[in-house]
């Protein structure tokens, strides 16, 4: 049986060495990138299971690496960074990685990261359900990627779509910030729930905010409801 193949994006020598003897105790198989510009060549050459991508690096930085892979590819992205500001994860999420550890972690952690984001990939490349939703005047076609409301078209980032979608499939239904962040983002964890709320106010200022019937709803002290107001 093959390796699940990691590209390893990470220009500290020391700490790519022991990120990738780690892994390749765990059976991966890990191929090391020192810089962005390196990064990109490799993308290129090999087909992927997982990208290790280091946030600060030589010739281009880890953003911009994963704006340009995200261009062709859905392959699970996690950064590795020391920043630990909220701003800087959304940023990280919003460009379109899968997950976000902040250095230093314990590799425990990353392992579970890297096993989270494999099984979602592979659930979500067998998926084969529903391509058209609709909720009162909202129409969302998740094979095109195109959202309208009221005949009009909404612009949503990677990740606004696939918590719009979430909450399409389950519409109706009160849904926790830790179900939405293990669902959306790939997380086996509780934490991190405020990158939830912040995805959810992006979300109700595209959707909600130019008209009278609410969809996105709070439930306090739970989390989130797609539901129309009269309900």
């Amino acid at each position: 049986m093959e390796s699940d193949r990691i590209l390893l994006v990470e220009d500290e020598h020391n700490v790519a060495q022991f990120i990738r003897l780690e892994l390749e105790y765990e059976g991966y198989s890990v191929t090391t990138a020192e810089d962005g510009e390196q990064a990109i060549t490799f993308f290129h050459e090999n087909e992927w299971n997982v990208i290790l991508l280091d946030w600060m690096l030589p010739k281009l930085d880890g953003l911009e690496v994963c704006r340009r892979i995200r261009k062709t590819s859905d392959v699970p992205i996690i950064l590795l960074t020391a920043r630990d500001y909220i701003g800087d994860k959304i940023a990280g999420l919003d460009t379109g990685a899968d997950d976000y550890i902040t250095k230093p972690f314990e590799i425990e952690e990353l392992l579970a990261r890297i096993r989270a984001v494999m099984r979602r990939h592979k659930s979500e490349t067998k998926s084969t359900g529903k391509e058209t939703y609709i909720f009162e005047d909202l129409v969302v076609d998740s094979k095109s990627r195109l959202v309208k409301r009221s005949e009009k078209s909404i612009e949503l980032t990677q990740r606004e779509f696939d918590l719009l979608v979430f909450l399409l499939k389950h519409q109706g239904e009160v849904i926790s910030r830790d179900w939405l962040l293990s669902a959306v983002w790939g997380y086996d964890f509780v934490g991190e729930t405020n990158v939830v709320d912040v995805y959810i106010r992006y979300l109700r200022n595209k959707i909600d905010r130019d008209y009278d019937s609410k969809l996105i709803h709070t439930v306090r002290g739970i989390g989130y409801v797609l539901r129309s107001t009269q309900s």
